[in-house]
């Protein structure tokens, strides 16, 4: 709590917003108002919060410090273009005839007091208090919510549709999506060779060969694998029973892929040579490279494609709406950030 009051107060200096007076009452200030609907500098600033609580570098910063009025200034852009995105698709949920009904919004707050083991109204109510909400703030917040929601997607999302040959286009622009490469389970005995100031005697390389040759002929008499590598050898892999992986046959070097190549699962490898000792592996998976037809990603094909669409989409419909709306700015800070937003968003649809 005691953060987000730094961030409140801190945004209350930086955004060059001043509320008017009469006499001792405080009179809410308009910053822009979109067909009629206002936003006002109380509502610009909880959304202002919003975003930079979601900032963790942010949690311990003071309400004078550079770095939170560098951080104001990146998000107001983003945060007042969404802000008259939002006001715009809500009215235009209300022009489609969409409203919260009272059983819709009594089936929400159970929800939340479910979810959040509110037992009693007095509980609930209390519980929104802490978050400086009443219940008919709080379904005002859900009403415009779902007015934002329902009106994209019966406007924006319900309308996007795939055709199959951009479907098909995606498929084979993206195959490598829809390849699973061929992977490896092994497991290994690693046999360390000491090494002193004067480097490897040929003694101690001859014992350490020895030793593991020794295991790699009691493991061909069937000792179990993770028992002797859990008991013998000086990996790390020594404590999960010698396993590694899986591993993407592409990521080993060419000479162990030759040396596994041949090899039945269940098998093992002659002693390699390492350049810090002698190694034994042994084969316990296999799986071969794998490729989903067009017909078994279709599904996941349409989403991918229909996402792109609609975010496109969405912008498009964006403008639509705020070429035909009314906009009033009563403060010229905030509508140079918006401009500011809006150019960039432009030019991401141009590119």
């Amino acid at each position: 709590m005691t953060n987000r009051r730094v961030v409140v107060s801190t945004i209350a200096l930086l955004v060059l917003l001043v509320p008017v007076h009469v006499g001792a009452q405080v009179i809410e200030q308009v910053l822009v108002n979109v067909n009629g609907d206002i936003l006002t500098k109380t509502d610009f600033e909880r959304r202002q919060v919003e975003v930079l609580r979601s900032r963790p570098e942010l949690g311990n910063v003071t309400s004078d410090s550079p770095v939170l009025r560098q951080a104001l200034m990146e998000v107001t852009p983003q945060v007042i273009l969404t802000a008259v995105d939002e006001l715009l698709l809500i009215q235009r949920g209300r022009e489609l005839g969409l409203a919260l009904g009272d059983e819709q919004f009594e089936s929400i707050v159970t929800n939340i007091r479910e979810s959040n083991n509110l037992t009693d109204e007095a509980q609930f109510e209390a519980a929104l208090e802490q978050e400086g909400m009443t219940v008919e703030t709080l379904r005002s917040t859900l009403e415009r919510g779902m007015l934002s929601t329902e009106a994209e997607r019966m406007e924006v999302v319900d309308k996007i549709v795939v055709t199959e040959d951009e479907a098909r286009a995606y498929y084979e622009e993206h195959s490598e999506d829809f390849t699973t490469p061929a992977t490896l389970t092994l497991r290994e005995v690693f046999i360390e060779v000491p090494v002193t100031a004067l480097g490897v005697s040929v003694a101690d390389d001859d014992a350490a060969r020895e030793e593991a040759e020794a295991i790699r002929e009691r493991l061909m008499a069937g000792e179990p694998f993770p028992r002797l590598a859990g008991e013998l050898s000086d990996a790390p892999s020594r404590a999960n029973g010698g396993l590694i992986g899986p591993i993407g046959v592409a990521e080993l070097s060419q000479p162990l892929q030759d040396r596994i190549g041949d090899i039945a699962v269940g098998g093992l490898t002659e002693v390699i040579r390492l350049p810090t000792g002698y190694q034994i592996l042994k084969l316990e998976t296999r799986s071969q490279t794998q490729i989903r037809t067009f017909a078994e990603a279709r599904n996941d094909i349409g989403e991918q494609v229909g996402s792109a669409k609609m975010a496109g989409e969405r912008l498009k419909y964006l403008e639509q709406l705020r070429d035909q709306a009314t906009i009033t700015w009563w403060n010229e800070e905030l509508e140079r950030a918006y401009d500011e937003a809006l150019a960039a968003r432009q030019e991401a649809m141009e590119g």
